[in-house]
């Protein structure tokens, strides 16, 4: 028998992750990230760049309501993100194919320190300037011809991954 959500027997959790979503303007895909943070505990989203379409009525079908209940912060400018990164003492994971990247599965997760796991753009993927500041730079190993996949499917592998460790 299919459980309610008011039925599953999930441990309430939150991770000390903080995504950081770098220049993430598809609204589907940001509602999506909303619930996908929600179920995974993420502590905290940051959307990176100008103009970010936040508009509660067009993100709503995918977040399912879930923008309401994770903590959320909107940063413009790329020295500003460096320094918030820095400042907090963040360990910074990319999630990027890249000539430096390595299997997701060989993420190492330090003890007792924040994670912020950096998501690229529908377009471009993560910028020149985070990519530098990452202290890991992972890649999901795929199989197929297509060498990408949609930022959000690619992030729930990576949470799931990360928060399983």
């Amino acid at each position: 028998m299919q459980l309610t959500h008011d039925e599953n027997q999930f441990e309430r959790k939150t991770f000390p992750i903080t995504l950081v979503c770098d220049h993430i303007y598809f609204q589907q895909n940001i509602g999506s990230i909303f619930r996908i943070s929600e179920a995974f505990g993420v502590e905290n989203i940051i959307f990176f760049g100008k103009d970010i379409p936040l508009t509660p009525r067009k993100i709503n079908k995918t977040s399912r309501s879930t923008h309401l209940h994770v903590p959320h912060t909107i940063i413009e400018e790329t020295s500003d993100v460096v320094s918030y990164l820095q400042d907090n003492n963040f360990e910074v994971i990319a999630l990027e194919i890249a000539s430096n990247s390595k299997p997701l599965k060989e993420v190492i997760i330090p003890e007792n320190k924040k994670i912020a796991l950096v998501l690229g753009s529908e377009i471009n993927g993560i910028s020149e300037e985070l990519l530098k500041l990452s202290h890991q730079i992972v890649h999901i190993n795929m199989f197929g011809k297509n060498s990408s996949m949609n930022v959000v499917q690619a992030a729930s592998i990576a949470l799931y991954e990360i928060t399983s460790l």
